[in-house]
């Protein structure tokens, strides 16, 4: 698979998380968050099996205890990303949710020098900022009346730029993507309903109201989503990863102002034009660097002798 091709998938996974927010924020009406995860990633896990299953057999090497142990780890951070993400849908409209968890644009490359010393393309820094700034502006540039929503939300974010490093390591060096979002989804769904028993009331009839947001995200935003996602970082660097993922911001807005009637002032437009900005130059850029530094082959003439 080409990087254009794998940034592709990665823009799709990006529409289908925006619109899955305002599945996340109706489904707060009808069911507590910790039950919702678990539902929800009961659904991923059962749409993803099968082909997890395929994926396996096809493998010319098993999965080893190596293996699971990343795959539970990934499963771990998932979880904890989507807790504060849930959580925080509670006190924070969809708008700011899609904006706030774009912050792990800026942070996946942050993380990725601290963690591994992986210096990304230099221009990766410059797109981070603008999207950084553009969701910045997208929030209406203030930063006045955060609620504790928005504050769970940059938490989340912080989960999903280690879940999107550890998932491009992994993805390289195991080779099996859709195994790996299966057995993620299993840890969520395992952990979630545990959680759920716990501290939260579960009701049949609150299941039963909330059970097309359910169906919508287990299997649209997490067994489609997550499993694009570790596809396509697995030929693309993270941070680029988190650029293009970052259109789950714009596509939030875009779905939250068609269904839940939510408006963008003119500076949430102008952010919108500088993310879509950052994702057309980290996309084209580098490669455009690349033809430079090409040198044509001398072409030898043939030896008449």
């Amino acid at each position: 698979m080409t990087q254009s091709r794998a940034n592709l998938l990665l823009l799709f996974a990006g529409l289908i998380w925006g619109l899955g927010f305002v599945a996340q924020s109706t489904a707060m009406e009808n069911i507590g968050p910790l039950t919702f995860i678990g539902l929800r990633f009961i659904v991923a896990t059962a749409t993803v099996a099968p082909f997890a299953f395929m994926e396996t057999k096809r493998a010319s090497k098993p999965l080893t205890l190596s293996d699971f142990k990343a795959f539970i780890i990934l499963g771990s951070m998932l979880f904890s990303g989507m807790v504060l993400q849930q959580t925080g849908l509670l006190t924070t409209s969809v708008t700011n949710a899609g904006f706030l968890t774009g912050l792990y644009v800026v942070l996946v490359p942050i993380l990725g020098v601290i963690l591994f010393s992986q210096w990304p393309h230099p221009v990766v820094w410059i797109c981070a900022v603008l999207s950084l700034t553009g969701i910045f502006m997208l929030s209406g540039g203030s930063l006045d009346g955060f609620s504790q929503g928005d504050w769970l939300m940059m938490a989340g974010a912080f989960f999903w730029a280690l879940q999107g490093l550890f998932i491009a390591r992994y993805a390289l060096r195991i080779g099996k993507p859709v195994t790996m979002a299966c057995i993620q989804f299993a840890v969520v769904a395992v952990a979630g309903l545990i959680c759920a028993v716990i501290f939260e009331k579960i009701e049949w009839q609150t299941i039963q109201a909330a059970a097309p947001e359910v169906l919508f995200t287990g299997i649209f935003s997490s067994g489609v989503a997550f499993t694009l996602q570790a596809i396509g970082t697995r030929y693309t660097s993270a941070p680029q990863a988190a650029i293009f993922l970052s259109s789950e911001a714009l596509f939030a807005a875009l779905f939250g102002a068609i269904l839940l009637s939510e408006r963008l002032p003119a500076i949430g437009l102008a952010g919108c034009a500088l993310i879509f900005l950052s994702m057309l130059m980290v996309e084209i850029i580098p490669r455009l660097r690349f033809r430079k530094t090409r040198r044509p082959q001398p072409v030898l003439a043939e030896s008449t002798e």
